[in-house]
């Protein structure tokens, strides 16, 4: 980093944390849209209802994350031990593969577009990581 960096206050850091995380919410519910909208147009409806259902389990997904991780970290400060932590995660990711297993058996939707719509939380990780990129270089002083 460079020496003139300037940490953020500490009661900015929440509203900060805040509006990254609406932000990211935001844009994954975007890249799913605008994927299933692309989809129906360009591909079909079975492959934008497939991107469309991806997006939805990328957002459930990140819910199931966020809540499982503040279990973990309030645990932790408050002194316990997390126990099952492994088996939690286990679980998530056994849930999201039988939902995809599901899809693949029927055949209702592409299992390339679900895994499209899944990919709609990198997408926004992407594009919050390009938006604080140019934030920073145009809050620098002097420019």
């Amino acid at each position: 980093m460079s020496e003139d960096s300037e940490q953020i206050p500490a009661e900015q850091q929440s509203t900060v944390q805040t509006l990254s995380h609406r932000r990211i919410l935001t844009l994954m519910a975007l890249a799913a849209l605008l994927g299933s909208i692309g989809g129906f147009v360009f591909v079909g409806l079975s492959f934008g209802i497939g991107v469309l259902i991806g997006g939805i389990l990328s957002l459930v997904n990140y819910y199931w994350l966020k809540r499982s991780l503040k279990t973990v970290f309030d645990m932790a400060v408050a002194g316990e031990k997390p126990q099952f932590l492994a088996g939690k995660y286990f679980l998530r990711y056994l849930t999201f593969g039988a939902v995809l297993t599901i899809v693949y058996l029927t055949k209702a939707v592409p299992v390339v577009a679900v895994l499209l719509g899944l990919a709609s939380f990198a997408l926004a990780i992407i594009f919050e990581a390009f938006i604080r990129l140019f934030n920073s270089f145009s809050n620098k002083k002097g420019i």
